[in-house]
C-alpha cells in the first residue's frame, strides 16, 4: 500500500473511533432509581452521548466526499485545473452518498441540550459548507465519468474546478475544527462513561473493554495524516504507554476472572506489540511515516477498525 493510501486510511480511522457504540454502553447497566441524582447524571450523559452519535455519523458519511476530492486531487494539478492531457483522467471522483438524514439528525441536535456553542456553530459552518460542496463533486462526477469533457473541450470541467476548489477548501477547513474539537468533546464523554460503568459494576469485562477502547483512540489521534505525516513522539510514545497500561488492567482482570475479556482480548494485546514495532521505525524516520513505517501504519489502522468491530461484540454479550 502506498503511503498515499494509508494516509487516507488513517483519516477514515479517526472517524471510526467517534462512533464506538456509547449509547449501548451507557444503557446496558442496572437500572437507577428515577428521581435520583444518579439517574439525573445519567440522563445528562445520555443527551451528551446522543447528541455526539448525531454529529458522528455525519462525519462519517461526509468522509466521502474528502476521499472524492482527494481521488480527483490523484489526477489533476489543482493550482492549475484539468487541461485534457492528464494521464488518468478516466480515475475521475467518487459518487458521493446520501447524507440527507443525517444531516436532519445533527441539525436537530444543534437544537438539542446539552448546548455546545462552539462544537453546534462549528457544526453549522460545517453542514453549510458541505452543502456547497457536495452538488459540485456530484456534477464533476457524473462528467468525468460520461467523459463529456471529450464534447466540450473540458469547458465544464475548468468551471468546475474553479468553482470546487474554493469550496473544497472551506469544506475541510470546517472539518478540521470540528474533528478537533469533536475528539476533546468525546473524550470527557468517555471518562464520564467509564465512571458510570465502574459506579454501577466495577472494574468489570465491559470497564475492560471501554478502557482498552478509550487508550487506542488516543493513539489513533496521534497517528500522520496527509496535512500531517510526521508524529510527533514523545506524545505518541505516552500514548503507547497508556495503552500498554489499560493492557495490564486486562491481564490483572483476567487473573481473577478465568473468561478474561472475550473476542477483543487477542487483538488487543497483539496491537500493542505493533504498535511498539512502529514507534520503534518512526524513531529511526524522526517520526516521518513516508520514510518506511506506512506498511506498519496500514496494519495499525486496519486492526484497529477490528478492534471496534470486536468491541461492540463484546458489550453487547456482555450486557
Amino acid at each position: 500500500m502506498t503511503t498515499r493510501a494509508f494516509l487516507r486510511g488513517a483519516a477514515c480511522a479517526a472517524a471510526l473511533i467517534l462512533s464506538t457504540p456509547a449509547a449501548v454502553w451507557a444503557q446496558g447497566g442496572a437500572t437507577v432509581p428515577a428521581g435520583s441524582a444518579s439517574k439525573a447524571q445519567d440522563d445528562d450523559l445520555q443527551a451528551a452521548i446522543t447528541k455526539s452519535n448525531a454529529y458522528t455519523a455525519l462525519m462519517n458519511r461526509t468522509l466521502r466526499a474528502i476521499q472524492s476530492w482527494e481521488r480527483y486531487g490523484s489526477w489533476v494539478d489543482v493550482k492549475k485545473g484539468p487541461t485534457g492531457k492528464e494521464r488518468y483522467i478516466t480515475y475521475g471522483l467518487y459518487s458521493l452518498y446520501d447524507v440527507n438524514g443525517e444531516i436532519k439528525k445533527a441539525e436537530e441536535a444543534m437544537a438539542r441540550e446539552p448546548k455546545l456553542p462552539a462544537i453546534d456553530e462549528t457544526m453549522g459552518r460545517y453542514i453549510k459548507a458541505y452543502q456547497e460542496l457536495a452538488p459540485l463533486i456530484t456534477r464533476a462526477e457524473r462528467y468525468y465519468d460520461r467523459k463529456d469533457y471529450r464534447d466540450d473541450n473540458l469547458a465544464e470541467g475548468q468551471k468546475l474546478h474553479a468553482a470546487m476548489v474554493p469550496a473544497a477548501k472551506a469544506f475541510l477547513d470546517e472539518r478540521a475544527k470540528l474533528d478537533a474539537l469533536m475528539r476533546v468533546y468525546k473524550r470527557g464523554l468517555d471518562q464520564r462513561e467509564l465512571a458510570s460503568v465502574e459506579q454501577r459494576e466495577g472494574r468489570s469485562a465491559r470497564w475492560q473493554v471501554r478502557n482498552i477502547m478509550i487508550n487506542a483512540r488516543a493513539v489513533m489521534d496521534l497517528m500522520p495524516s496527509n496535512e500531517q505525516p510526521v508524529v510527533d513522539l514523545k506524545t505518541f510514545n505516552a500514548a503507547i504507554g497508556d495503552y500498554a497500561g489499560a493492557i495490564r488492567e486486562m491481564d490483572a482482570f483476567k487473573e481473577k476472572n478465568p473468561g478474561g475479556v472475550p473476542f477483543i482480548e487477542s487483538q488487543a494485546s497483539s496491537w500493542l506489540g505493533k504498535l511498539r514495532d512502529f514507534s520503534e521505525k518512526l524513531a529511526k524516520s524522526k517520526g516521518d511515516v513516508r520514510r518506511g513505517a506506512a506498511n506498519d501504519a496500514n496494519w495499525i489502522v486496519n486492526n484497529y477498525n477490528t478492534m471496534v468491530s470486536l468491541s461492540e461484540t463484546a458489550i453487547r454479550t456482555s450486557r
